[in-house]
């Protein structure tokens, strides 16, 4: 069953609470998204590393609900 992005958006949230998330069903088909991921815990971290973060708040859904999310994270300008 596709997850909603409503649901990845509650999950990533629910992790880092001050992120500001964007979220695009690149497929129209509820299982491949493109993520815009801005939080101040991303600061002086790697880019893997970042994303490291994100695949966690996801709980272990990314290639079981989740089959497909391209992501682009960064901290806020001045974090």
């Amino acid at each position: 069953m596709p997850m909603a992005a409503d649901t990845i958006i509650a999950l990533i949230k629910e992790a880092l609470p001050d992120a500001q998330v964007s979220i695009e069903d690149t497929a129209g088909d509820g299982d491949h998204y493109q993520a815009r991921i801005v939080s101040a815990a991303f600061k002086g971290k790697s880019r893997v590393a970042q994303h490291q973060m994100v695949y966690a708040a996801l709980g272990g859904r990314m290639g079981g609900e989740l089959h497909a999310l391209a992501l682009s994270t960064e901290a806020p300008e001045g974090a």
